[in-house]
């Protein structure tokens, strides 16, 4: 890109992130008037809508790649990004460019004018002026079909204004609770706010309280619900098998491939294309791996307590694989969640780095340090990621032959992957 343009694009980005720091702004109402004002493009293109605590993303990759082998143009919508804004909105698993970007945000900045000259209370927010330019270039790339992943919650996010061909609910777990509720039935009641009247609905494993109200309100909207649990009742040995590492994503892969299975005849969701989607999916940030400075670095998103029994399982597997502890860098938003995750960490690493992420939510080192357990044996050392990781072909930390797992908020592994990109 000119640099001119590059400039444009830049303040086109501070300009869009400088409406983050107003908080999440929940429900729908604004949401429908920008969609209104744009001649309801979500309402082009089929999609399938999936919520979730943990393993949206996952399940929405899984489903896209198995929909594009099937031969479908897709659509796919997710959030945060890990490294450029564009990857957000995808369609054929390409992102949008920084040109494309710049050319939507020109087409929907007087609109949001407009509506907020009506009523200020209904500017958009970041988050829906992203979903109106997903819903916009799925329409207009005349995609087959689109995957579209709930932001926050479900029952007042800005995706839900469509009315898919499926949802899906992939699993049900304590976190946001300042916005869904303290308790595993009130954030089901929000992430089953999804499902619509007559719409079938996938649900993931969860426990029974959370599986409880999901079924209660299927019932009374006439939704018809499976059940990952009920579908394969053997456990592993019938889940089917992902290039995507580590036990959760086998059922990550159960639950897209039940949702598959669930579409309407006319998508061909045949079990070819079912298996090859799983073989080639891509998605990065999940237990990936890669070679940096000649030794291996683990990228693994995992950022609830949840997500910290599905950390433990893969720690517990490297451990007895290689029959040595890795190296542990780490960083959090909040200490809700910091607890679990150093929980575990701190008992399979050798030696922990305490990094902050560039989040205002982001703990600091004395939380952090505050947070790890007592009697933890390792080293523990206050880092940042442009230490960790000097140049993007560097790591510093630990001997040749350890392995590094670099873990937490998703935010840091969008630093971190900056930084192994480009070196800055």
């Amino acid at each position: 890109m000119h640099t001119n343009r590059s400039r444009e694009y830049a303040a086109v980005v501070d300009r869009l992130f400088a409406l983050k720091a107003h908080g999440p702004h929940f429900g729908v109402d604004r949401m429908r008037v920008l969609a209104e004002a744009l001649g309801h493009p979500e309402r082009s293109v089929p999609c399938v809508h999936i919520a979730g605590t943990n393993g949206k993303g996952s399940v929405a990759a899984m489903l896209e790649a198995m929909l594009r082998a099937a031969g479908w143009r897709t659509g796919l919508y997710t959030s945060p990004h890990l490294v450029h804004l564009g990857e957000r909105v995808q369609v054929d698993r390409r992102a949008l460019t920084e040109e494309q970007i710049l050319t939507y945000a020109a087409e929907l900045d007087p609109v949001a004018a407009r509506i907020a000259a009506a009523d200020p209370t209904l500017r958009p927010s970041f988050f829906e002026l992203m979903t109106a330019m997903a819903f916009l270039e799925f329409q207009r790339r005349r995609c087959d079909i689109a995957v579209i992943e709930v932001g926050l919650g479900g029952r007042l996010d800005a995706t839900n204004v469509v009315t898919p061909e499926l949802a899906v609910i992939t699993s049900i777990g304590l976190d946001h609770c300042e916005l869904l509720g303290n308790s595993l039935a009130q954030i089901a009641a929000e992430k089953a706010g999804i499902i619509k009247p007559a719409v079938p609905v996938v649900i993931g494993r969860m426990p029974r309280d959370a599986e409880k109200v999901i079924r209660a309100l299927a019932a009374q909207l006439g939704a018809p619900i499976q059940s990952v649990a009920e579908r394969f009742r053997l456990g592993l040995e019938g889940v089917p098998s992902t290039r995507l590492e580590g036990e959760y994503q086998r059922w990550n892969a159960a639950t897209a491939t039940l949702a598959a299975q669930q579409l309407d005849p006319r998508w061909r969701m045949e079990p070819a294309a079912i298996r090859q989607g799983l073989e080639r999916v891509e998605w990065a940030g999940r237990w990936e791996r890669r070679r940096v400075g000649g030794r291996t670095v683990i990228l693994d998103a995992s950022h609830n307590s949840e997500g910290a029994l599905a950390l433990e399982a893969n720690l517990s597997q490297l451990v007895a694989e290689t029959h040595r502890r890795p190296v542990i860098v780490t960083g959090v938003l909040g200490l809700d969640r910091a607890r679990p995750l150093l929980d575990v960490i701190s008992r399979y690493a050798r030696a922990v780095h305490l990094v902050v992420p560039h989040e205002p939510r982001a703990c600091g080192y004395e939380e952090l340090e505050k947070a790890m357990p007592r009697g933890f044996p390792g080293r523990v050392v206050r880092d940042t990621v442009e230490q960790v990781f000097p140049a993007a072909d560097r790591c510093a930390v630990g001997e040749t032959d350890d392995i590094v797992v670099v873990t937490g908020s998703i935010y840091l592994l969008g630093e971190v992957m900056a930084r192994l990109e480009t070196g800055l």
